[in-house]
């Protein structure tokens, strides 16, 4: 095992590194050089995670760093495999600093422990990757606890995916040209490598995306039993706005399967922890609420809803509304403060998102609604009242390409196309 660990390294220093488009993140913000603790870049599989660390390299000098990725078929999933590393680190590298980059660890046991070790033994400066949120620091193993800090990837932001499309320079770029590279994001979504291929492969890498995600990050690392039980899962998630695990069961049940409330839960929670749904719960102050009250469903990317769902794939509101949850996601991970929810009452009326930040609320509406279209009523009206429950005066309504400040029943509310508050939000940060 030493040896082909030597020779991954070797092939590692020899080998040229790809051309990198630089992110809006990067990792030089989080370089721990005096804080003794590990960083761990988590996304879901394709967001860019290497590349990311790749840019990193570059700036630092692929001398001074290792990557390893432990994915890689010549590396067995054994711990033995980190002892005999740490060995062969040691005899490339003498006393010398060295960064570490350590891809898609969490495959092999007893990893933290070892990293803990790393840490507190040797003048390494360590990076891990993975498609798990149990990599971050919420969720990582004790012996990592406070000597961890997260930086979360999600695909392309939409200022992003129009860099990658070499139109950096907004200013420039006509609205009607604007709202075309809008639908196309909404459409396609911001996988790095689907952003960049022609258009009739980009089916051909979201599908094998989702079949790679299922057979590494579902099937395999939580060992499925009943694997169509859960594809059936997805698809139903795929194809709903809200859920709950007792109806998501007794649907499961009205079609054959047999499968208990515990199994759903469990199966749905896999794939929260693989990075591939993002539930949002009811915003209110009693927890018994947001415990039984159905969840929102949103997913890492606007393609996966316009491939595979039946139901939103031409709803071009639906994916509207999945890509600005995905953009407070990334706000909340520029904030760790902010929080997001949903709000409705018991008469159906609803907000798309409750956005809280410390004490402040800012309560979001989103509808696809053009320049000169009558916007619907029960929109402005669930604004209005939950304004009023919430006692927030801050309102928004995103549209497709209609902007105005207008007052309703004395409250203010602005309108804002989605590219600009999609651009608006980055620039903020």
């Amino acid at each position: 095992m030493k040896q082909v660990l030597r020779e991954i390294i070797k092939e590692w220093w020899e080998r040229e590194l790809p051309q990198v488009i630089s992110r809006s993140i990067s990792l030089q913000e989080y370089t721990p050089e005096r804080l003794k603790k590990v960083i761990s870049v988590i996304g879901f599989r394709r967001v860019g995670k290497t590349y990311l660390l790749f840019d990193f390299i570059q700036a630092k000098g692929k001398d001074n760093c290792i990557y390893i990725n432990f994915e890689d078929e010549r590396v067995p999933e054994d711990s033995k495999v980190l002892t005999y590393l740490s060995e062969v680190i040691r005899e490339f590298t003498s006393d010398r600093k060295l960064i570490l980059l350590l891809d898609e660890i969490q495959n092999i046991p007893l990893w933290s422990k070892w990293i803990r070790r790393m840490l507190d033994t040797h003048k390494y400066t360590i990076f891990i990757s993975g498609s798990s949120s149990k990599l971050s620091s919420k969720e990582i193993s004790t012996e990592l606890r406070g000597r961890s800090l997260t930086v979360e990837l999600y695909p392309l932001s939409f200022k992003e995916f129009l860099t990658f499309k070499d139109q950096s320079n907004i200013g420039l770029i006509s609205e009607s040209k604007i709202l075309s590279f809008l639908r196309e994001y909404l459409e396609f979504g911001g996988f790095p490598e689907v952003v960049l291929t022609e258009k009739g492969k980009k089916y051909l890498l979201i599908e094998e995306y989702f079949q790679t995600f299922l057979m590494r990050d579902i099937f395999e690392r939580y060992k499925i039993r009943q694997k169509q039980a859960l594809k059936e899962i997805i698809r139903l998630l795929l194809n709903s706005t809200y859920f709950t695990i007792s109806k998501v069961t007794n649907t499961l049940k009205s079609a054959g399967f047999k499968i208990g409330k515990a199994t759903v839960a469990n199966y749905i929670n896999y794939l929260r922890e693989s990075l591939f749904i993002y539930p949002i719960e009811i915003f209110s102050y009693k927890v018994k609420d947001q415990i039984q009250h159905p969840k929102k469903i949103y997913f890492v990317d606007t393609f996966f809803l316009s491939r595979f769902s039946t139901k939103f794939s031409h709803n071009l509101g639906r994916l509207m509304e999945n890509c600005v949850a995905i953009e407070l996601l990334r706000r909340k991970f520029k904030d760790p403060l902010v929080e997001i929810y949903y709000w409705k009452d018991y008469r159906e009326r609803e907000v798309d998102f409750i956005v809280k930040n410390g004490k402040d609320l800012e309560l979001i509406q989103v509808t696809y609604v053009s320049a000169g279209e009558v916007i619907e009523e029960r929109e402005i009206a669930s604004l209005i009242r939950a304004s009023k429950e919430l006692n927030s005066d801050n309102l928004l309504i995103i549209t497709w390409d209609y902007e105005a400040e207008d007052k309703f029943k004395g409250k203010k509310i602005k309108f804002i196309p989605l590219w600009k508050w999609l651009v608006e939000a980055v620039d903020s940060r």
